[in-house]
């Protein structure tokens, strides 16, 4: 009669069980671990990226503006001769709020007198660097034979209006077309000779 064997577990048989699910668990926590320290870091990654996009990235319009200016020469006007006839030197202006140079082209700044233009200056290609303004000097004539009632008030009202267009580079390897419009008004002191209340949209 074959006799039947039982295998029973001994207590160092358990002992490795045990050893063996300790291990297994340990591994399953190590994994878990860099599961998550794996998303964690895409999610760092992609907030860094977002904040990239949303702030170096975005490309905004740059600012044209008249900055101040000077009278050079300065006819007066009279009663019996309304017209006037000034040489100013005017400081313009191109603030650049981008993370990338501003390049551009030749342009025309031109001076209006009561919707009339009175005098223009060329203005030559050249590049506001990133996050500063560019500021360049224009000479201009403004001459008008009809002064109207402004010499009674003692200031002459002028507009000045142009249009810069160019490109945004942003890491000399992405550059956007880019265009500024310039819509100033200001007023000339005929007393004093001075430009004042010079206010840009």
């Amino acid at each position: 009669m074959a006799e039947k064997e039982n295998h029973l577990a001994t207590p160092t048989s358990y002992g490795r069980m045990d050893e063996e699910a300790q291990i297994k668990e340990l591994r399953r926590k190590k994994r878990m671990k860099c599961l998550v320290y794996v998303v964690a870091f895409a999610v760092f990654q992609t907030a860094i990226i977002t904040l990239f996009a949303l702030t170096v990235m975005k490309v905004k319009t740059p600012k044209f503006r008249v900055r101040s200016a000077t009278i050079e020469n300065f006819d007066i006007p009279t009663t019996s001769n309304p017209s006037f006839n000034i040489t100013m030197n005017a400081e313009l202006g191109v603030k650049n709020t981008n993370f990338g140079h501003y390049k551009f082209d030749n342009s025309t700044i031109t001076f209006l007198y009561m919707g009339t233009p009175v005098g223009s200056a060329n203005i030559l290609k050249a590049r506001a660097k990133a996050r500063s303004t560019k500021k360049f000097n224009v000479t201009v004539e403004l001459r008008s034979g009809e002064l109207g009632n402004d010499f009674n008030s003692g200031v002459l009202p002028l507009t000045s209006q142009s249009t810069l267009r160019g490109k945004v580079e942003l890491m000399k390897v992405m550059k956007k077309k880019k265009s500024t419009n310039m819509n100033c008004t200001m007023e000339i002191n005929i007393s004093t000779r001075q430009l004042q209340n010079v206010k840009c949209n």
